[in-house]
Protein backbone atom coordinates (compact mmCIF):
# COMPACT_ATOMS: atom_id res chain seq x y z
CA UNK A 1 0.00 0.00 0.00
CA UNK A 2 1.53 3.42 -0.92
CA UNK A 3 1.01 6.38 1.31
CA UNK A 4 -1.27 9.25 0.79
CA UNK A 5 1.52 11.59 0.50
CA UNK A 6 0.34 13.55 4.44
CA UNK A 7 2.26 14.49 6.75
CA UNK A 8 -0.59 13.38 9.08
CA UNK A 9 0.29 9.45 8.30
CA UNK A 10 2.83 7.55 10.25
CA UNK A 11 3.97 5.39 7.53
CA UNK A 12 2.97 3.21 4.54
CA UNK A 13 1.69 0.52 6.23
CA UNK A 14 -1.24 2.62 7.93
CA UNK A 15 -4.05 5.07 7.00
CA UNK A 16 -4.61 5.80 10.82
CA UNK A 17 -4.05 9.67 11.43
CA UNK A 18 -0.93 10.47 13.47
CA UNK A 19 -2.30 13.10 16.44
CA UNK A 20 0.23 15.60 16.16
CA UNK A 21 -0.36 16.61 19.73
CA UNK A 22 0.81 13.26 21.27
CA UNK A 23 3.85 13.62 19.01
CA UNK A 24 4.83 17.14 20.24
CA UNK A 25 4.73 15.94 23.66
CA UNK A 26 6.36 12.87 23.03
CA UNK A 27 8.83 14.94 21.20
CA UNK A 28 9.46 17.24 24.24
CA UNK A 29 9.63 15.06 26.85
CA UNK A 30 12.16 13.75 24.22
CA UNK A 31 14.59 17.02 24.47
CA UNK A 32 13.77 17.55 28.12
CA UNK A 33 15.33 13.99 29.19
CA UNK A 34 18.03 16.10 26.82
CA UNK A 35 18.36 18.82 28.76
CA UNK A 36 18.18 17.46 32.21
CA UNK A 37 21.22 14.92 31.25
CA UNK A 38 23.45 17.76 30.33
CA UNK A 39 22.25 20.14 33.12
CA UNK A 40 25.32 19.98 34.98
CA UNK A 41 27.65 20.23 32.02
CA UNK A 42 25.43 21.91 29.47
CA UNK A 43 28.64 22.09 27.34
CA UNK A 44 29.87 25.29 25.10
CA UNK A 45 28.67 28.64 25.75
CA UNK A 46 28.11 31.22 23.71
CA UNK A 47 26.77 34.52 22.79
CA UNK A 48 24.71 34.09 19.24
CA UNK A 49 24.42 37.88 18.86
CA UNK A 50 23.53 40.37 21.46
CA UNK A 51 24.66 40.12 25.19
CA UNK A 52 22.58 37.83 27.32
CA UNK A 53 21.48 36.08 24.28
CA UNK A 54 22.90 32.29 24.65
CA UNK A 55 23.47 28.97 22.83
CA UNK A 56 24.81 25.91 24.31
CA UNK A 57 25.38 22.59 22.89
CA UNK A 58 22.64 21.44 25.23
CA UNK A 59 20.39 23.81 22.73
CA UNK A 60 21.23 22.12 19.79
CA UNK A 61 21.36 18.40 21.30
CA UNK A 62 17.99 18.80 22.48
CA UNK A 63 16.27 20.55 18.73
CA UNK A 64 17.85 17.19 17.11
CA UNK A 65 16.16 14.94 19.30
CA UNK A 66 12.51 17.13 18.82
CA UNK A 67 13.30 16.76 15.01
CA UNK A 68 13.81 12.84 14.75
CA UNK A 69 10.36 12.43 16.68
CA UNK A 70 8.77 15.09 14.57
CA UNK A 71 10.19 13.96 10.62
CA UNK A 72 9.76 10.56 11.57
CA UNK A 73 5.63 11.63 12.31
CA UNK A 74 5.25 14.12 9.70
CA UNK A 75 7.67 13.58 7.26
CA UNK A 76 6.12 16.14 5.03
CA UNK A 77 5.63 18.96 7.27
CA UNK A 78 7.72 22.70 7.06
CA UNK A 79 9.87 23.20 10.20
CA UNK A 80 10.99 26.46 11.87
CA UNK A 81 13.13 25.99 14.54
CA UNK A 82 15.56 27.93 16.71
CA UNK A 83 18.45 26.11 15.93
CA UNK A 84 18.21 26.03 12.42
CA UNK A 85 16.47 23.07 11.51
CA UNK A 86 14.68 24.23 9.15
CA UNK A 87 13.13 23.14 6.16
CA UNK A 88 10.50 23.67 3.45
CA UNK A 89 6.55 21.27 3.73
CA UNK A 90 4.05 19.71 1.31
CA UNK A 91 1.46 19.44 3.72
CA UNK A 92 0.31 22.36 4.42
CA UNK A 93 1.67 21.92 8.29
CA UNK A 94 4.32 23.24 10.18
CA UNK A 95 6.31 22.63 13.50
CA UNK A 96 7.65 25.60 15.32
CA UNK A 97 10.04 24.36 17.78
CA UNK A 98 12.43 26.26 20.53
CA UNK A 99 14.57 22.86 22.23
CA UNK A 100 15.28 25.27 24.69
CA UNK A 101 13.66 28.47 26.03
CA UNK A 102 15.42 30.09 28.82
CA UNK A 103 18.31 28.77 28.03
CA UNK A 104 20.36 31.47 29.98
CA UNK A 105 18.37 30.43 33.30
CA UNK A 106 19.55 26.27 31.76
CA UNK A 107 23.36 27.27 32.10
CA UNK A 108 23.34 28.59 35.50
CA UNK A 109 21.47 26.00 36.91
CA UNK A 110 18.16 28.12 37.26
CA UNK A 111 15.11 25.54 36.90
CA UNK A 112 12.97 27.84 34.67
CA UNK A 113 13.77 26.63 31.18
CA UNK A 114 11.44 24.42 28.54
CA UNK A 115 11.22 23.29 25.40
CA UNK A 116 8.21 24.74 23.12
CA UNK A 117 6.41 22.92 20.11
CA UNK A 118 3.67 24.65 18.23
CA UNK A 119 1.98 22.97 15.48
CA UNK A 120 0.13 24.87 12.48
CA UNK A 121 -2.18 23.28 9.62
CA UNK A 122 -2.73 25.72 6.73
CA UNK A 123 -1.36 28.41 8.83
CA UNK A 124 -3.61 28.49 12.13
CA UNK A 125 -2.28 26.87 15.37
CA UNK A 126 -3.71 23.50 15.88
CA UNK A 127 -1.59 21.88 19.14
CA UNK A 128 1.13 23.20 20.97
CA UNK A 129 3.21 21.67 24.09
CA UNK A 130 5.29 23.58 26.93
CA UNK A 131 7.09 21.26 29.15
CA UNK A 132 9.63 22.00 31.49
CA UNK A 133 11.77 19.20 32.61
CA UNK A 134 13.69 20.63 35.81
CA UNK A 135 10.00 20.97 37.50
CA UNK A 136 8.24 18.13 35.30
CA UNK A 137 5.62 20.21 34.37
CA UNK A 138 3.98 19.65 30.77
CA UNK A 139 1.25 22.27 29.20
CA UNK A 140 -0.35 20.88 26.62
CA UNK A 141 -3.01 22.93 24.50
CA UNK A 142 -5.56 21.65 21.77
CA UNK A 143 -7.49 24.02 19.37
CA UNK A 144 -10.89 23.91 20.95
CA UNK A 145 -10.58 21.42 23.45
CA UNK A 146 -8.86 23.49 26.17
CA UNK A 147 -5.58 23.69 28.27
CA UNK A 148 -3.82 21.24 30.16
CA UNK A 149 -1.25 20.94 32.87
CA UNK A 150 0.49 17.21 33.66
CA UNK A 151 -3.18 16.09 31.80
CA UNK A 152 -5.31 18.32 34.77
CA UNK A 153 -7.56 21.38 33.11
CA UNK A 154 -6.65 24.78 33.80
CA UNK A 155 -7.75 28.02 33.24
CA UNK A 156 -6.40 31.40 33.53
CA UNK A 157 -7.36 33.48 37.26
CA UNK A 158 -10.19 35.31 37.85
CA UNK A 159 -8.01 38.92 38.60
CA UNK A 160 -10.47 41.45 37.76
CA UNK A 161 -7.84 45.01 38.56
CA UNK A 162 -3.95 45.61 37.54
CA UNK A 163 -3.52 46.61 41.17
CA UNK A 164 -4.54 43.07 42.57
CA UNK A 165 -2.16 41.18 39.27
CA UNK A 166 1.07 39.65 39.38
CA UNK A 167 2.65 40.49 35.73
CA UNK A 168 5.69 39.44 33.58
CA UNK A 169 7.93 40.46 31.40
CA UNK A 170 11.07 39.80 29.63
CA UNK A 171 13.86 41.35 27.94
CA UNK A 172 17.35 41.26 27.08
CA UNK A 173 19.72 43.29 29.20
CA UNK A 174 20.73 45.36 25.93
CA UNK A 175 17.10 46.11 25.65
CA UNK A 176 16.27 47.70 29.30
CA UNK A 177 16.25 51.23 27.59
CA UNK A 178 13.48 50.17 25.59
CA UNK A 179 11.63 48.36 28.58
CA UNK A 180 12.60 49.34 31.50
CA UNK A 181 10.11 52.39 31.39
CA UNK A 182 7.63 49.97 30.70
CA UNK A 183 8.88 47.85 33.25
CA UNK A 184 8.65 50.60 35.67
CA UNK A 185 4.59 51.72 34.51
CA UNK A 186 3.87 48.46 35.05
CA UNK A 187 5.44 47.84 38.60
CA UNK A 188 3.11 51.19 39.28
CA UNK A 189 0.13 49.88 38.45
CA UNK A 190 0.43 46.03 39.29
CA UNK A 191 0.99 44.35 43.02
CA UNK A 192 3.95 42.82 41.07
CA UNK A 193 6.14 42.41 38.64
CA UNK A 194 8.52 39.42 37.64
CA UNK A 195 11.18 38.78 34.87
CA UNK A 196 11.80 35.16 35.01
CA UNK A 197 13.68 34.38 31.95
CA UNK A 198 10.90 32.19 29.59
CA UNK A 199 8.75 33.81 27.63
CA UNK A 200 7.27 30.37 26.53
CA UNK A 201 7.04 29.45 30.28
CA UNK A 202 5.70 32.91 31.14
CA UNK A 203 2.75 31.95 28.91
CA UNK A 204 2.26 29.21 30.60
CA UNK A 205 2.06 30.08 33.70
CA UNK A 206 -0.03 33.00 32.12
CA UNK A 207 -2.78 30.14 31.06
CA UNK A 208 -2.39 28.49 34.62
CA UNK A 209 -3.04 31.35 36.58
CA UNK A 210 -0.10 31.79 38.26
CA UNK A 211 0.58 35.38 36.18
CA UNK A 212 -2.15 37.41 35.36
CA UNK A 213 -0.69 39.09 32.49
CA UNK A 214 2.88 38.93 30.56
CA UNK A 215 4.38 41.27 27.33
CA UNK A 216 7.51 41.26 25.50
CA UNK A 217 8.91 42.80 23.03
CA UNK A 218 10.76 41.31 19.82
CA UNK A 219 10.07 37.87 20.16
CA UNK A 220 10.43 34.91 17.58
CA UNK A 221 7.17 32.72 16.22
CA UNK A 222 8.91 29.58 18.14
CA UNK A 223 9.05 31.80 21.22
CA UNK A 224 5.24 32.25 21.53
CA UNK A 225 3.92 29.68 19.23
CA UNK A 226 2.68 27.24 21.98
CA UNK A 227 2.24 29.75 24.37
CA UNK A 228 -0.43 31.44 22.34
CA UNK A 229 -2.54 28.80 21.92
CA UNK A 230 -2.28 27.90 25.81
CA UNK A 231 -3.23 30.72 27.42
CA UNK A 232 -6.10 31.11 24.42
CA UNK A 233 -7.53 27.72 25.18
CA UNK A 234 -7.53 28.48 29.18
CA UNK A 235 -9.80 31.23 28.62
CA UNK A 236 -7.25 33.92 28.20
CA UNK A 237 -6.42 36.55 25.54
CA UNK A 238 -3.33 37.72 23.44
CA UNK A 239 -3.01 40.84 21.42
CA UNK A 240 -0.08 43.05 20.67
CA UNK A 241 0.93 45.44 23.32
CA UNK A 242 -0.79 48.11 21.40
CA UNK A 243 -3.67 45.93 21.29
CA UNK A 244 -3.65 45.36 17.56
CA UNK A 245 -4.24 41.17 16.46
CA UNK A 246 -1.62 38.34 17.26
CA UNK A 247 1.11 37.42 15.18
CA UNK A 248 3.61 34.76 15.45
CA UNK A 249 5.59 37.51 13.63
CA UNK A 250 4.43 40.76 15.29
CA UNK A 251 6.96 43.05 17.19
CA UNK A 252 5.27 42.46 20.53
CA UNK A 253 2.99 40.88 22.71
CA UNK A 254 0.69 40.69 25.33
CA UNK A 255 -1.12 37.98 26.85
CA UNK A 256 -3.10 38.23 30.01
CA UNK A 257 -6.49 36.38 31.71
CA UNK A 258 -8.68 38.68 29.47
CA UNK A 259 -10.05 40.56 32.60
CA UNK A 260 -7.39 42.68 32.89
CA UNK A 261 -5.79 42.85 28.73
CA UNK A 262 -7.56 46.35 27.82
CA UNK A 263 -6.38 47.90 31.20
CA UNK A 264 -2.89 46.65 30.15
CA UNK A 265 -3.28 47.47 27.02
CA UNK A 266 -4.02 51.23 27.75
CA UNK A 267 -0.78 51.74 29.87
CA UNK A 268 0.91 50.97 26.22
CA UNK A 269 -1.63 52.87 24.31
CA UNK A 270 -2.40 55.82 26.48
CA UNK A 271 -4.45 58.24 24.82
CA UNK A 272 -2.93 61.95 24.31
Amino acid sequence: MRSSGSGAFASNRSLMPVDPLVVAVAAAHDAGAVLLRRARDPGSVREKGRRGDLVTDADRAAETAVLERLTLSFPNAAILAEEGGMRAGSSGERWIVDPLDGTTNFAHGYPLYCVSIGYERDGELIAGVIYAPAIDECFTARRGAGARLNGAPIRVSNVERVRDAMVCTGFQPSDFARNGPWFAAMSDRAQAVRRDGSAALDLAFVACGRFDGFWEFDLNPWDVAAGMLLVREAGGAVSQTTGEDARLDAPSILATNGRIHDEIAAVFSPSD
